[in-house]
């Protein structure tokens, strides 16, 4: 899975974010404790919902191809308990885009136990989402955003929640839960 996210400030200030500690624990979805343990080490504790299984992953994370302030890969591995493991990685890289810089990522993960059985879609769109979520954060703390931004984002978010609507009110009809009223054909 491959991502980008823009964000209106220096490759530096960008680089600096991704290697501080305390704004790593905010951007990390669920994360309750990062420690760095040595300069390209770091240990965590994560407590995710993947569809209706939670778990809690104490984890470590290794930094290499360290290439400051251009990139570097990480890998990690976060042990679940009886919900399973996961272990993945990351190669990130920043470039300049006139007064942008650009955080682009590919990411990689793969999970074990009662997570993998829930099978791979939603262990991908789950990934996905949770990839999505860190960079935004990340760029919302190196640069916050405009009210321009702000707004698009909430836009974006209508517009999703329409087509849900509909589709599940297409789906309701299709297998005869009816649907609201104002969708049901005249006659």
């Amino acid at each position: 899975m491959t991502g980008a996210q823009r964000i209106n400030a220096s490759q530096q200030a960008v680089w600096t974010a991704l290697n501080d500690v305390d704004v790593l624990k905010q951007c990390i979805p669920g994360c309750e404790q990062i420690a760095r343990v040595s300069p390209t080490d770091l240990e965590a504790l994560v407590v995710l919902r993947v569809g209706p299984v939670k778990a809690s992953f104490k984890g470590a994370v290794k930094l290499s191809d360290i290439d400051p302030p251009n990139g570097y890969t990480i890998k990690g591995e976060g042990n679940g308990g009886s919900s399973g493991q996961a272990k993945g990685g990351a190669r990130v890289w920043l470039t300049r885009d006139g007064r942008y810089t650009v955080l682009n990522y590919d990411v990689n993960a793969e999970v074990t136990g009662k997570l993998a059985q829930l099978g791979a879609r939603l262990i991908d769109a789950t990934a996905k989402k949770l990839a999505d979520d860190f960079f935004q954060k990340l760029g919302d703390i190196v640069a916050p955003p405009t009210n321009e931004i702000l707004a698009e984002r909430e836009a974006r978010q209508w517009i999703v929640i329409r087509v849900i609507k509909r589709v599940v009110r297409a789906i309701r009809r299709l297998f005869g839960g009816g649907g609201d009223a104002a969708d049901r054909p005249a006659g």
